[in-house]
Formats: structure tokens, C-alpha cells, sequence
């Protein structure tokens, strides 16, 4: 089935941004596990796998839609060197992946591709009420008890 082409850019961007995203929650997780904080790496180490199984959804919605999803032109990842500030760039990836999802579901709208508006509304709900409603409440966290407290909370 021939897929629309507007819908297939938009569905090339949200896979650049979910393999982006998977790349620094890699990243940070594995700087976690490296500074013994060992809940933090097992949570973003969670969010990676969220993450390749959306790179997945979109790919495979790609070759369904007889387009060839371009696994190199994904954006450099932004990787940081605290916690607050891990937290901050995974944050921002999330609210960009939020705004991309939107435009691209209001495209699935516009050019009624119903199946792909579906898939893509799944992986809202998950960036909005899991990967992003967690960052918000940790740096929330971070600002009630400061930093010292919090990570000494995340050390097994």
C-alpha cells in the first residue's frame, strides 16, 4: 500500500526523533549505572526500550507504506553531565517528540490516514503520561528536596 507522502516525511521525522532519544536515554542510563545510581539507570534504561519499540512502530508502519525509513538521519544526541541537567535535555526531546506527534497526527487527519493517526496516538499517550510526566515530576523533586537527597535516593 502506497503510503502518503506527507505523511511519510512526518513519519521519517519521528523516527529520527525516537532514535535520538533512544541514543541518550542509552547514554544516560549507562552514566547512571556508572555512578551507582542504580534506580535511575534501570528507569531510563526502561525508557530506552520504550523508545526502540516507537522507532519500531514507525518503521514498521514506514515499510508498510512501501517507504524505506532512513536510519541515518537521525539528530545528535544532547547528553549531559549531571543528573538535573540529564534530566532537563530528556525533557526537551520528550516535548519535541510531543510537538512532532501532534503536527504528524493532525497530517494523519488531513489526509485520512486513520491507521497511522492510531499508531501515532499510542505513542503520545506514552510520551505525554509516562516519559515526560516522569522527567517533570524528578526535576520537581529535585527542587523540593535538592539534588544531594535525591540522588542518595536513587543509590540501591
Amino acid at each position: 500500500m502506497k503510503g502518503n507522502p506527507k505523511v511519510l516525511e512526518h513519519l521519517q521525522l519521528l523516527l529520527n526523533n525516537e532514535l535520538m532519544a533512544r541514543d541518550q536515554y542509552m547514554a544516560h542510563a549507562n552514566q547512571f549505572k556508572d555512578w551507582g545510581l542504580d534506580k535511575l539507570h534501570e528507569r531510563l534504561h526502561h525508557e530506552m526500550e520504550e523508545e526502540t519499540e516507537h522507532a519500531e512502530a514507525i518503521m514498521e508502519r514506514m515499510l508498510f507504506l512501501e517507504a524505506e525509513p532512513d536510519m541515518n538521519a537521525q539528530e545528535k544526541a544532547n547528553v549531559g553531565s549531571d543528573v538535573a541537567t540529564m534530566f532537563r535535555n530528556d525533557l526537551q526531546v520528550e516535548y519535541d517528540v510531543d510537538k512532532a506527534l501532534k503536527e504528524a497526527i493532525a497530517v494523519c487527519e488531513e489526509e485520512q490516514d486513520y491507521i497511522t493517526r492510531k499508531v501515532l496516538t499510542q505513542l503520545l499517550d506514552d510520551t505525554e503520561m509516562d516519559h515526560a510526566y516522569w522527567l517533570e515530576q524528578q526535576l520537581r523533586l529535585i527542587d523540593m528536596v535538592g539534588i544531594e537527597n535525591y540522588i542518595q535516593k536513587q543509590m540501591s
